[in-house]
């Protein structure tokens, strides 16, 4: 099934509203990722707040079947449904949210995930319909990804936190459950260093994709998501020397592409170890 082209035509079912301003194709299948498992993203984009029945009448046209029906909440109305056996997530926002969340990632240089991912969106997003070019001004916003975004992103996730430095005692105790905890947490700071300095926008606050996003990486050190794969389900002995390396390698990059950055302070924060008394 052609997600692309079911995409198009609910489109022309969403358009038909005159508070529409624009529906952008958003998710993997924007980004050409998508699998069997996939469904289809859609950002309504609205000139003023829509009602229930501006929402529920687009699923009633094609006969869908409302999974979820969420009401505003953190500047977003949602809604779930099946239709034509295909599962639509649909994000409602206001265009002036949009704006307002482009202007806090780009001008202010804001690294808050779930605002960097309606940024995402909207960089990648594949417009299906708008109004007065209003996606193609929004798409222009966030051509650039911003200096600022990148240095604030490297200096917050280069910040191990204080659990890296227990790490070998975890390990010791064989305290699993906080040891691979410790391990996805800085896994997650390290492609958060990476993405920023990628000059690419963070598309989901968990990292979903990662081995799409990791081969957009020109700056990432070799073999990155074999190696990830590896700490999580590999021996367990070596993955924490393993984890020491990358985030080492990462260090370096950080070192090497923002010399200026005071990358020296935060690496020797990370090598810190609690000590192991006899």
């Amino acid at each position: 099934m052609n997600l692309k082209e079911q995409s198009h035509k609910m489109a022309k079912v969403y358009q038909r509203n005159e508070k529409i301003a624009g529906v952008l194709l958003a998710g993997s299948v924007s980004r050409g990722w998508e699998d069997s498992h996939s469904d289809i993203e859609l950002h309504i984009l609205w000139n003023e707040a829509p009602n229930d029945e501006d929402r529920l009448k687009p699923i009633k046209e094609v006969k869908g079947e409302v999974i979820d029906f969420f009401p505003y909440e953190d500047e977003e109305w949602s809604e779930t449904y099946l239709a034509a056996g295909i599962k639509f997530e649909i994000s409602n926002f206001l265009v002036k949210t949009v704006e307002d969340v482009i202007r806090q990632v780009v001008q202010e240089g804001n690294i808050n995930y779930d605002l960097q991912c309606l940024a995402a969106s909207v960089h990648d997003g594949h417009v299906l319909y708008e109004k007065d070019d209003i996606l193609l001004q929004l798409k222009e916003l966030v051509k650039e990804y911003p200096v600022l975004l990148a240095e604030y992103m490297i200096l917050e996730n280069l910040e191990l936190g204080s659990r890296w430095n227990n790490r070998r005692a975890l390990f010791d105790r064989e305290d699993w459950l906080m040891y691979y905890d410790l391990l996805t947490a800085v896994q997650k700071k390290l492609l958060g260093v990476l993405f920023g300095l990628n000059s690419m926008y963070v598309h989901h606050p968990a990292f979903k994709w990662i081995e799409n996003s990791i081969k957009e990486m020109k700056i990432a050190p070799e073999n990155l998501y074999a190696r990830f794969s590896d700490i999580l389900t590999g021996v367990p002995q070596h993955s924490l020397t393993a984890l020491e390396e990358l985030t080492e390698e990462v260090f370096a990059l950080a070192e090497r592409h923002h010399p200026y950055l005071p990358v020296k302070e935060k690496r020797q924060r990370a090598e810190f170890t609690r000590p192991h008394h006899q």
